[in-house]
């Protein structure tokens, strides 16, 4: 099911995200490949995988975007919370909690959203960046739009350093040309290097609380301590689905495995 939010916020990021994209994919063809290594099939063979890389950005980003983050359906009847205190004991012996502001009865480890407004099974925590809840079933995708993010930074950076290396072995020079791609190239290192760090940062502490099964909003609640350890590679595949791990950095398939909620199902 496909969901966006008309959060301001999260639109504002989502353009800068996109203003940034175009901006280095435009550098990198016209004033590192096109300038410095037009005459070789070394040149188009860089543009063409750094816009790999940079497609994979996009689909990751809007599939994380559009995704469903994991939404506790919410209930076709108005349910009665009237003995809302003997209820909800009973409720949180295996787990499953009443959420007031939805109104509705959520399974195991699923949050409410203040943002998006409704509950999400595994609820991470909300980015403004994908304009969405990094949940149980898309977390995935952000971790895949972190990854190329880095990756597209790295690729970038190192096609500034080959091409100033190229132009400084080359004997024709043009000063406003050359100052103009000098220009160009401190600000796309400047935001490779920014966003690089960023995600580095974020993909930490997704991997962190992957493996130690136990989400950011756990984290805080002091939700996930006494949880039963499980193998590293089953808490990853609980994320990057079923299949071959070659396939964990395709964006255009996903089927997630829910163990814990189907453990729950009533």
């Amino acid at each position: 099911m496909a969901v966006f939010r008309s959060d301001p916020c999260g639109i504002l990021c989502m353009i800068i995200t996109y203003l940034c994209v175009c901006y280095a994919d435009y550098v990198v063809v016209k004033h590192l490949v096109i300038a410095s290594m037009s005459d070789s099939l070394w040149g188009a063979l860089n543009a063409f995988v750094f816009n790999i890389i940079i497609f994979l950005l996009v689909v990751s980003h809007l599939r994380a975007v559009f995704s469903d983050p994991g939404l506790v359906p919410l209930p076709r009847n108005r349910l009665d919370f009237s003995d809302m205190q003997e209820e909800r004991g009973s409720k949180e012996e295996d787990g499953w909690t009443v959420c007031m502001k939805c109104e509705t009865y959520r399974p195991p480890r699923a949050h409410h959203c203040r943002v998006c407004r409704r509950c999400v099974k595994k609820m991470d925590h909300h980015c403004p960046w994908i304009n969405n809840c990094v949940g149980e079933y898309n977390q995935k995708f952000f971790i895949q739009f972190l990854f190329y993010v880095g990756l597209s930074s790295l690729y970038a950076i190192a096609l500034v350093i080959a091409s100033f290396v190229i132009d400084s072995n080359s004997s024709s020079k043009n000063d406003e040309s050359a100052r103009t791609k000098l220009v160009h190239s401190i600000v796309l290192i400047i935001e490779c290097v920014l966003f690089g760090l960023f995600v580095i940062a974020i993909g930490c502490d997704q991997f962190q609380a992957i493996l130690s099964d136990e989400t950011a909003v756990e984290h805080v609640k002091g939700q996930g301590r006494y949880r039963p350890k499980r193998p590293k590679i089953s808490l990853l595949a609980e994320v990057f689905g079923r299949g071959s791990k070659w396939l964990w950095l395709c964006p255009f398939s996903f089927r997630p495995i829910t163990v814990e909620v189907a453990n729950y199902a009533v």
